[in-house]
């Protein structure tokens, strides 16, 4: 393998040696594969490609300091996408198959897996996929679950490092009784176009307000929001929000802390009122924000006023990322280590 920077690695694709796949037929799934092929071969009908039906998952690895390798929280992820499984009407994965795939793949690309202290990571992306074919608008009957594997920098440029957001209301995220809480690529397209212009006018990233009154905090495209306010952590209730992975381990840490948590609406007029705010995934971890711009409203939220994260956001930070590493003892039994 080439010699690879993994201090300055971005947040992008990296061909690796191998993926894994598995193919449901006739009812059932199949045996796991083991392909180095970066190609899917598939029918010009296939449901995924004309219908949507497709859903994907991103997940970690993580080089120990004691050298071990952990992933965080697999469980979680396997349950979600059975969630998006259901919510598109395609076969549901089984914990069994996902957790064998996860850990053969991880361990055919051990060599990828970034070093301890580099700040990167081997992300793990599981993609379900709608693979029979069908011209009229129904479900497939055929499908494909594969994993592919990549080391992977900071989500944003800026790492742990406080960015701006721009607040949108001429886009929305997704329908308030579509497919907002599961985790398909129809959401992501979605944002495409207000994230592209956000970043040509400067900012990080999108914020969005509900789709149905536009009056409170959605979610960041890519990521979860919170907010600290005082002693107590907040974070938007909405059926259009996917239930991030991330935001779930930060309320147990805040809780862990001593903090309150709250997961209610948030009215945008209530971030005049925050101590600190953040987007929060499994790629970002926590992105500070330093501040967010509504852009049709010109009204400037401002945070991070010295520059660096909150107190706050820095805790959480730091106890997430020494639970994924090994730095810190996994009390809740987060980590799956990779024998």
């Amino acid at each position: 393998m080439k010699k690879v920077d993994w201090s300055n690695l971005p947040f992008g694709y990296f061909k690796t040696n191998y993926n894994v796949r598995s193919y449901w037929r006739n009812g059932s799934w199949g045996r796991l594969e083991i392909t180095s092929s970066e190609y899917i071969n598939m029918h010009i009908a296939a449901t995924c490609l004309h219908y949507g039906q497709q859903a994907f998952e991103g997940m970690k690895a993580f080089r120990g300091k004691d050298g071990q390798i952990r992933v965080f929280r697999w469980e979680e992820n396997a349950k979600r996408m059975r969630s998006s499984a259901r919510g598109i009407m395609m076969a549901e994965v089984p914990d069994e198959l996902f957790l064998k795939a996860i850990t053969e793949v991880v361990k055919l690309n051990e060599d990828h897996i970034p070093p301890f202290g580099t700040g990167a990571a081997l992300y793990l992306r599981p993609l379900l996929l709608g693979t029979g074919a069908e011209v009229g608008v129904k479900p497939a009957d055929e499908y494909m679950f594969m994993v592919f594997v990549g080391p992977v920098g900071p989500y944003f440029k800026e790492g742990f490092k406080p960015v701006s957001i721009q607040l949108v209301r001429d886009f929305d995220r997704a329908a308030p009784q579509g497919t907002g809480h599961i985790k398909v690529g129809g959401n992501y397209a979605a944002s495409l176009q207000p994230g592209v212009r956000a970043k040509k006018e400067g900012f990080a990233s999108v914020l969005f307000l509900d789709a149905k009154e536009n009056k409170y905090i959605d979610e960041a495209g890519p990521a979860n929001f919170f907010g600290i306010k005082g002693n107590t952590y907040v974070t938007p209730d909405s059926k259009t929000i996917l239930p991030s992975i991330t935001n779930m381990s930060l309320r147990v840490l805040a809780k862990d802390l001593g903090m309150k948590v709250e997961k209610r609406n948030v009215p945008v007029e209530e971030l005049s009122e925050f101590d600190e705010v953040g987007a929060c995934g499994t790629a970002a971890v926590i992105s500070p924000i330093k501040e967010i711009v509504d852009r049709e409203h010109k009204k400037v939220y401002e945070f991070c006023k010295d520059g660096v994260a909150g107190p706050v956001s820095t805790k959480l930070y730091d106890k997430l990322k020494a639970i994924q590493e090994g730095e810190e003892a996994d009390i809740h039994n987060w980590n799956t280590i990779i024998e």
